[in-house]
């Protein structure tokens, strides 16, 4: 994971008005807003979701932000453009950071910062991430968050009059098909059909699991090591290493398999 600060050289405070996050596996962009975020000061695109009270941009936006800042892919000579620059193929990230992220459109530009540099109200967000989430029956799901609150919630209440989630609410196969999105930011049906984590956080209602639904997480989440090593595109024998050497966590074993929990394989993936 790469992160940066966006900064406005027009700003003499040199604060940052966002901050953003790349995740290089997936090539997946998502953008962080401050607390103290001033709807005046941050970037045009980002500063509507400010308004309506998100801090937290989800991937399709936060691509579309980035996309705004760098060569367009259906530019008329990019194959000259991507030559001259040392590229043999469109790439987001390397595009913008070429640059720093500048564009002729504004002053705003990136500078890269680790993790330690975030500020402390993002330890809070990060615990309010997804950690898992499993389907249920009738479009009922049970979302696990990183601070041990679990919720149940109906698609049907989430979607609300969004049309987007008709598939998913006819096709029971489809709603199981359900996942987390990159590094706990929301869950998803494919890369474009998510729900943010923010929303699921502050909705839903708060229970304790019963048996009946902690067999469904079984059933759904808990992968062996042929399947871990499926996700991880590794051997078993590489599965095996990482256990042993306290990367993978099993949550039971025995002398001829292991049995792991999807979501800390697919964590090991974001890594």
């Amino acid at each position: 994971m790469k992160i940066f600060a966006v900064r406005d050289e027009d700003n003499t405070t040199n604060k940052a008005v966002a901050y953003l996050f790349y995740y290089e596996k997936e090539k997946r962009f998502y953008i962080e807003l401050p607390e103290e975020a001033d709807p005046w000061e941050t970037p045009l695109i980002l500063s509507s979701f400010l308004k309506k009270g998100q801090k937290t941009i989800n991937a399709y936006w936060s691509r579309i932000w980035v996309q705004q800042r760098i060569v367009p892919s259906d530019r008329q000579n990019l194959g000259m453009i991507l030559r001259d620059n040392g590229l043999d193929f469109y790439d987001e990230y390397k595009l913008l950071t070429m640059t720093n992220g500048r564009c002729s459109q504004d002053s705003y530009y990136l500078e890269p910062i680790s993790e330690k540099d975030l500020p402390k109200e993002f330890v809070k967000r990060n615990q309010q991430k997804v950690e898992d989430v499993i389907p249920l029956p009738e479009n009922q799901l049970l979302v696990f968050f990183r601070d041990g609150c679990v919720k149940k919630h109906d698609l049907v209440q989430l979607a609300g009059t969004d049309k987007r989630f008709a598939p998913v609410l006819r096709n029971e196969n489809t709603f199981r098909a359900v996942n987390v999105e990159t590094d706990g930011y929301g869950i998803c049906w494919g890369e474009n059909l998510c729900i943010e984590c923010g929303k699921l956080y502050a909705a839903g209602k708060r229970v304790p699991l019963n048996m009946e639904e902690f067999k469904c997480f079984v059933r759904e989440r808990v992968v062996d090591s042929a399947e871990a090593a499926e996700e991880l595109t590794c051997s078993k024998q590489n599965v095996d290493d990482l256990a042993k050497r306290g990367k993978l966590h099993p949550i039971k074993e025995g002398a001829k398999y292991r049995l792991f929990l999807k979501s800390e394989v697919m964590q090991r993936k974001w890594k």
